[in-house]
């Protein structure tokens, strides 16, 4: 039975080393994947905030004032400002003044994806506390070997940062609780103001808290175990009290009319438009979403490896409970599985409004990632001694057996990529099993990047192309990107477009008999399409028509 243990300088290393490899491999493979709806939109608040920029350098403190914090902040404010800042900061100078990227879009990704590597990087170091250093590695690259995680972990969007957060403001507070250090104590409190700032799903974290203490509590009491820091742990205290003063600082549209802004900032989310998503067969647009959709899309997205290692970690924790577990260790664990059950929370109610997939319960995974690093770590151990029966040199066994258990994952999302909406697991058939049993295809428009050479080809000069659901502030930045020709200009109308795109979800399919209708036609010019099944199609005016 694995128990925690300190840290090593040289795990503060391979922690370094693991995300910013991570990072490398995300910037080497972002040109070749579309941007998403949400990109555009994020990356018109971080243009905003440029503009901001500008006047703070040109007026001082006076941009401070309310005048001009409701200018630039009121049309940017349903979600908090710590990513859009950072996108702003990062297209401004990575691109702008320094040239060290090349691309605007790219440019406006970087925090994602260091948000993605600091995932990666926290999830080892956790993990090498609590289950040792080989079972943490696997942990780390279970994690940044999701097909999904990958793909969200190139964007500039906000999921994938606050998984970050939930995370990395969870380690702190465990080692708090832990050790009750004032600097940890602090760290949670500031940590969970960055986290606030990042997206509404912090709302659920002082709740993991409390359920983590009792949880603690109950079984020290249950096993006669020494407690673990004071009863009630400062670093909830800090939480609580220094992480909302943190986010009234750090986010300036909360400056002014707070109570009111506050009680803006829950409603829009706690009411928030409705999506439109396929799941089996049936497409879902008002709650409630079925019961099975969040199990059966993680089943159908997840590598089969990393839930058997969840399923065996989750064995561990159990078999660990009953016979005899430290209380400190069993911190470790709670709060995993506490984070983990409360990132799927939402989608057991009926209230919850639909959104778009996976993306909603990534916070999950670095729990179940580190879960499933206790199943490994059982595992090797199990197989090293069946190893040392058969063979001189035992200590290699948990290396050969790491590589197994990331050569799937790490086959399937370097496959997966750019579709990675489109991925899913052998466990579903793969992409052609997934369509036929009626599964999301696609949404949020970026697979128009799987189209741009046909669409440079095609078009005449200054034609006006019809995007579908890839919004038009994404659309400029292909154009930036010059992956889309800077003549070629985006529009939402049909009738005036010389070429029209159009992405697969059944909701949609009108816009599919508006464009034959419209141009006369029924067949594409060309289709954008990952392992057989058709995402993306390209329709041209009969005269734009290759011969």
């Amino acid at each position: 039975m694995s128990t925690p243990s300190r840290l090593e300088r040289s795990d503060g290393a391979i922690a370094v080393a693991l995300g910013v490899a991570y990072v490398a491999l995300l910037l080497g493979s972002a040109h070749s994947l579309g941007y998403t709806r949400d990109e555009g939109f994020y990356t018109y608040a971080a243009r905003v905030l440029e503009l901001w920029f500008d006047r703070v350098g040109d007026t001082g403190t006076a941009a401070f004032e309310r005048t001009n914090i409701d200018h630039f902040w009121n049309p940017i404010h349903e979600h908090p400002g710590l990513m859009k800042l950072l996108f702003a900061l990062s297209h401004r100078f990575f691109y702008e003044r320094w040239s060290l990227i090349g691309e605007s879009g790219t440019a406006y990704r970087l925090p994602g994806m260091l948000m993605g590597g600091l995932a990666v990087a926290v999830i080892y170091l956790w993990g090498r506390e609590a289950v040792g250093r080989a079972a943490a590695v696997v942990s780390a690259l279970l994690f940044a070997f999701m097909p999904r995680v990958f793909f969200h972990s190139h964007l500039a969007c906000l999921d994938v940062a606050v998984t970050a957060m939930w995370l990395v403001t969870s380690y702190v507070y465990l080692r708090a609780f832990r050790d009750n250090r004032w600097g940890a104590v602090l760290g949670a409190g500031v940590l969970y103001g960055f986290f606030l700032d990042t997206k509404h799903n912090a709302w659920l974290f002082p709740f993991a808290l409390v359920v983590h203490l009792v949880a603690v509590r109950l079984l020290e009491r249950l096993k006669k175990l020494p407690r673990v820091g004071p009863r009630v742990p400062w670093a909830l205290l800090s939480v609580v009290s220094i992480g909302p003063l943190v986010l009234w600082t750090i986010w300036p549209w909360l400056w002014f009319d707070t109570s009111e802004r506050v009680r803006a900032w829950f409603e829009f989310h706690l009411q928030h438009d409705y999506y439109n998503m396929e799941f089996l067969g049936r497409t879902y647009w008002k709650p409630p979403m079925p019961a099975l959709y969040a199990p059966v899309m993680t089943l159908a997205t997840v590598p089969a490896i990393t839930l058997a290692l969840f399923a065996l970690g989750l064995f561990e924790i159990a078999r660990a409970l009953v016979r005899g577990v430290e209380s400190e260790r069993f911190a470790h664990d709670a709060l995993w599985l506490v984070g983990l059950g409360l990132s799927y929370a939402p989608w057991l109610s009926r209230n919850t409004p639909i959104f778009g997939g996976t993306k909603h319960w990534l916070p999950a995974y670095p729990f179940l990632c580190l879960i499933a690093g206790r199943g490994f770590a059982l595992a090797a151990a199990r197989l090293r001694e069946l190893w040392a029966e058969r063979f001189q040199k035992p200590e290699v066994a948990a290396p050969v057996v790491a590589a197994f258990c990331l050569a799937g994952p790490l086959t399937m999302t370097l496959h997966s990529h750019p579709w990675g909406l489109t991925f899913y697991t052998p466990l579903a058939g793969g992409a052609p099993g997934a369509a036929s049993a009626g599964l999301n295809r696609t949404f949020w428009g970026y697979a128009t990047g799987a189209l741009t050479d046909e669409l440079n080809e095609l078009a005449p000069p200054n034609a006006a192309v019809y995007v579908h659901d890839t919004a038009l502030q994404s659309w400029q930045l292909f154009r930036e990107d010059g992956r889309i020709r800077l003549d070629l200009t985006g529009t939402l109308s049909l009738p005036g477009s010389s070429l029209a795109l159009y992405h697969h979800e059944p909701h949609m399919r009108r816009v599919e008999y508006e464009t034959w209708v419209v141009y006369g036609t029924v067949s594409p010019a060309a289709i954008g399409s990952y392992d057989g099944v058709p995402v993306v199609w390209l329709y041209a005016r009969d005269q734009l028509r290759r011969p």
